[in-house]
């Protein structure tokens, strides 16, 4: 099934806001071991950019670290700041950071680079990091080599690729790692995993109704997840860091 909308970044954010509760429930957190490749030694000032509903950022404050949240939707901070009262958070976006100068020592941006406008963003993340400081890239990208889940990105129109993790000056060269995992969820939360798509979301609402009744059609009929309480789902978490020259 091909969905017919190609929204632009004003409206992914504005569609992410709209479902914050089921982005909360059915989006997975990040393995802790890309976590420690992504984040340099020490007890570093990180800002989680695009934080969405604090899914990397409540992984980043159990570690004890110093962390500020930004993210352009107001709907999607309100669902953080409910689970993380004690951490700041800011609308803004990686091109217009309201943060001072040299203020974090690492910026993390998950599930969101491929929605930045790298020529302008690349120099406002420099300019609030210290000096040297980095910046790392994560995605959990379904690991579509498991049939059903190769076809659960045909039914939302949506096969997971890899992602561009170009970066640039003025930072240095890039190195890339990924990490392989499942995450475990129940039929209601993978829902809520599809529905909390931007693409999804932003469909009329009956052909929104399509795809998950073809999504639970799949929980139901296939045979990896037939008569199961709960599903591993298959992902591969790509990761690439930059620090500054």
């Amino acid at each position: 099934m091909e969905l017919p909308v190609t929204p632009g970044p004003s409206d992914h954010a504005a569609s992410f806001g709209a479902a914050a509760g089921a982005y909360e429930r059915g989006r997975p957190p990040y393995p802790e071991e890309a976590l420690t490749w992504l984040l340099p030694a020490g007890e570093p000032r990180v800002l989680d950019l695009g934080a969405g509903t604090g899914k990397l950022t409540r992984q980043i404050r159990a570690r004890g670290l110093d962390v500020v949240a930004v993210d352009p939707s107001p709907g999607m901070l309100g669902e953080l700041t409910r689970v993380l009262p004690d951490v700041p958070a800011h609308v803004g976006s990686a091109e217009t950071i309201p943060l001072p100068d040299a203020h974090v020592d690492v910026v993390l941006v998950a599930q969101a680079w491929h929605w930045v406008d790298a020529a302008r963003a690349l120099p406002e993340i420099a300019r609030v990091l210290t000096p040297g400081g980095r910046l790392g890239l994560i995605w959990n990208l379904r690991d579509e080599r498991t049939d059903w889940v190769a076809r659960l990105g045909e039914i939302i129109g949506s096969a997971e690729m890899n992602r561009d993790s170009r970066i640039g000056p003025p930072f240095g060269d890039v190195t890339e790692q990924s990490f392989t995992w499942a995450h475990h969820l129940e039929a209601d939360e993978m829902l809520d995993m599809v529905a909390s798509r931007s693409g999804i979301i932003l469909l009329p609402a009956d052909e929104r109704a399509a795809v998950l009744a073809q999504v639970r059609q799949l929980i139901a009929t296939h045979p990896a997840l037939l008569g199961r309480s709960t599903h591993a789902l298959p992902y591969v978490t790509a990761c690439a860091r930059a620090d500054l020259t």
